[in-house]
Parts: structure tokens; C-alpha cells; sequence
């Protein structure tokens, strides 16, 4: 009996623990398959994702041409991004380029040494105001002695030969009275005639060379003793420009000393380009500011036009002369030159928030809608033209009737920048 309640009980407890065993695989069968059905959800859900950045990804930009990007409706509407077609219009022929203000080259003297020797004397120094035959340097040289040697041997040979030509003309005349009477032969009077004849070429020849001999010593700025000395006098009024004269110096014939201009006339030098050169012609007038008076506003006449353009410029030499009485202006200041062509063109004109800029280079946003709000907009590089209030002249690089962005430009090109960046690997 004991026995037969033991082995029963030994049965219940068995039947007990695998039902236990059951459950519990139960339990954690239908665990696992729940977790595999999120994992699986979750998988979608991110292959969803990628894919929905991959088709914006496409929409913003296209891979091959960063040039261009296709932008989708609500980021046209963000970016209030608004196009307009390109129209002809009116345009000023105009420019604004730099120029340089030059001493007038008719008014300045560049005083050079006349012959080699050493400067004894500077008299002057840079911005000082001279007069017309001032002493500005003194030098001694062995040139100056030579041909103020010269001017007294000239003149002592003059003397010489006026006194051989007075002689001989006396001579003649007391030959013809003598001939009268007939005191004396014909052969005589005629030899008394061709003395005087030669002593008066003679004299004539002394006086050409004392001539000479001064007008050398005048080159070299020797005075009448014999001392070697050469003065440098200014040959008008005006202002002393540069000095390279140092006393002591030894310099060679030809070397600059000095410089002197007139500064009530200047010259404006301006390079123009090519494109600009039918805008320039001989009595035309400039206008022009300077940084030193930012307020005011000076004209020049073009006095000359280069005939040729510069090989390696490609730009055409435009000179014009500024009357600067008041001499508020001086040399080698920069300038900024308006130049206004006559009447206007038909040309391209936009507004200007169209032009953007890239490395310095001006272009425009084509816009190319497309059917679902969308839109392609292509960077295009113009030449730009004058400038008109808030709207500027297209020279080249678009055609009448393109659909240009004149408004959210700078969103369009910020777009344009970030999608051409290089994508990171996954």
C-alpha cells in the first residue's frame, strides 16, 4: 500500500514538471518570434528611411553636373526663390576704370649732367618752387674748362683777324684813290682788293667759331672764366619734382640731377580695356575722383589716343590733360575715371541681385521649371556691362527670354555649394 502512494506520487510530480518545461517553451517561443518581427519592422523602417534620403538626395542635386541642382517645390517656397525671362533693354555706354595722374610731360624739364664731373652744389630740394634760370647744381668738370678755354681763344682770334680786316680795308681804299691819280699799277689795286677780300673771311670764320665755342659752353653751363665750373639753371617755374644730385658725387655726361614741372597741368594716364576702346577720343572729357578728396569731382580733356593697343595688356593708352590751378592734385596719385559713351544700346539687362559671384567671377541661376513645382537651375558665367540703378547690362553669356533668378539667387547658389561636396561612405 506504502508503495503504491509513493510510485503516484513520484507520477504527479513528473507530470508536473513538463508541463512546466512546456510553458516555459512556449513562453519563449512566442518571445522570439516577436522580436523578430520587430527586428524586422525596424529593418523596414530604416531601409524606408535611407531610401526616402536617397530620393531627397536626388531631388536636390544631380550627380552629374554640379553646375546644376533641382530644388523641389517647398524648397522653392522656402527659399522664395523667384525667376523672371531675361529682357532686352536699354543701357548707357559707360565704365568706371582706374587711371594715374603723371606730370605733364610738355611741362617738365628732367635736367641731366652735360658732361662728366662732381657736384659742387645742390641748391635745391624736392617741392621747393623755382623761377626760370635759377641755379639749381653746380658741378666741376674738365669739359667746362676745355670749352670755356675755347670761348676766350675765340674771342682773342676775332680780335685778331677784326684787326687784319680793318687794316686790309683801308689798305683797298687808299689802293683805289692811289689808282685815281694814277700814283700806282692796276696790278696793285687789284691785290690790295683780294687782301681785303680774305682778311674779311677770315674774320668771318673767327666770328662762326667763337659763335660755336659759346654756344658749347652754354650747353654745358660754363660761365665766361676758365674754371671748369658748369652751372644747371631751371628752364621754367614751377616745382622741383625729384632730386638725385648728392654733392661730391662723381657723375657721368647724361646722369639725372633734377626735375622740375609745371603743376598747374597733369596728365591722366588711363589703360582702357579693348571692349572700352570706342569710348575714348580726342576731346572727350573724363571724370574722375581721387582717395585724397573722396567729395569732389575733376574733368580732363583726352588730348591723345594710342593708335595701337598693347600686345600683352590688350589695352589701349588714353591721355588727357588736367588744368590743376588750384594744384589740389598731384603726381602719381590714383585715380577712379568715368567715361560715358554717346547715346545708349539695346543690350540683355537683369536686375541686379542676379549676378552672384563665384571666385570672383560673375554668373546667373537659368531656371528650367519642372511639371510637379519643381525646377533645375543652372549656374551660367556672364560679361556684365554698365550698371543703371538696380539693373545691369548683359554683354554676354545669355539670351533674350531665359528664365533668370532674381530673387532667392543667393539660396540657389548655397544649395549649389553644399551639394557639390563630397558625400561620406556609409
Amino acid at each position: 500500500m506504502t508503495r503504491r502512494i509513493t510510485h503516484r506520487l513520484i507520477e504527479a510530480r513528473n507530470r508536473s514538471t513538463a508541463i512546466s518545461i512546456a510553458t516555459a517553451l512556449i513562453v519563449s517561443a512566442a518571445s522570439c518570434g516577436r522580436k523578430t518581427d520587430q527586428t524586422k519592422v525596424a529593418t523596414s523602417d530604416s531601409m524606408a528611411a535611407m531610401k526616402g534620403m536617397a530620393m531627397d538626395t536626388a531631388a536636390r542635386t544631380t550627380a552629374s553636373d554640379s553646375n546644376s541642382i533641382t530644388l523641389t517645390a517647398a524648397q522653392i517656397e522656402h527659399g522664395k526663390i523667384q525667376w523672371t525671362p531675361a529682357a532686352l533693354g536699354q543701357s548707357s555706354t559707360s565704365a568706371v576704370i582706374p587711371g594715374t595722374i603723371i606730370p605733364n610731360e610738355n611741362r617738365t624739364a628732367r635736367l641731366s649732367a652735360p658732361a662728366e664731373g662732381r657736384i659742387t652744389t645742390v641748391r635745391v630740394q624736392p617741392g621747393d618752387r623755382v623761377g626760370r634760370g635759377q641755379v639749381l647744381v653746380s658741378l666741376l668738370g674738365p669739359g667746362a674748362g676745355s670749352a670755356q678755354s675755347d670761348v676766350s681763344k675765340a674771342a682773342s682770334q676775332v680780335v685778331a683777324m677784326r684787326a687784319q680786316a680793318g687794316y686790309a680795308r683801308a689798305a683797298r681804299n687808299r689802293a683805289e684813290r692811289l689808282l685815281t691819280l694814277k700814283a700806282i699799277p692796276r696790278q696793285d689795286y687789284e691785290r690790295a682788293i683780294a687782301d681785303d677780300e680774305s682778311a674779311q673771311a677770315s674774320l668771318a670764320q673767327a666770328l662762326a667759331e667763337q659763335r660755336r665755342a659759346i654756344s658749347s659752353a652754354e650747353q654745358l653751363g660754363a660761365g665766361g672764366s676758365v674754371s671748369g665750373e658748369m652751372v644747371l639753371r631751371s628752364p621754367l617755374s614751377g616745382v622741383v619734382l625729384t632730386r638725385e644730385a648728392q654733392p661730391g658725387a662723381v657723375v657721368a655726361a647724361g646722369t639725372q640731377l633734377v626735375s622740375v614741372t609745371d603743376p598747374s597741368s597733369l596728365w591722366l594716364q588711363v589703360n582702357a580695356p579693348e571692349k572700352l576702346a570706342s569710348l575714348f577720343r580726342v576731346g572727350g572729357i573724363l571724370h574722375f575722383s581721387v582717395p585724397a578728396y573722396p567729395a569732389d569731382r575733376f574733368d580732363a580733356r583726352v588730348t591723345a589716343v594710342g593708335a595701337a593697343l598693347d600686345p600683352d595688356s590688350r589695352t589701349l593708352l588714353v591721355r588727357a590733360t588736367i588744368l590743376n590751378g588750384n594744384q589740389k592734385l598731384k603726381p602719381e596719385m590714383l585715380a577712379s575715371v568715368s567715361v560715358e559713351g554717346d547715346g545708349s544700346s539695346t543690350v540683355l539687362v537683369i536686375p541686379d541681385d542676379a549676378i552672384q559671384l563665384f571666385d570672383g567671377r560673375p554668373a546667373v541661376f537659368v531656371a528650367k521649371p519642372g511639371s510637379a513645382g519643381d525646377a533645375t537651375f543652372v549656374r551660367r558665367f556672364v560679361e556684365i556691362g554698365s550698371r543703371t540703378g538696380s539693373t545691369v547690362a548683359v554683354t554676354r553669356g545669355l539670351a533674350a527670354g531665359e528664365l533668370i533668378v532674381y530673387a532667392g539667387a543667393f539660396s540657389v547658389k548655397a544649395e549649389l555649394q553644399k551639394g557639390s561636396m563630397p558625400a561620406m561612405d556609409m
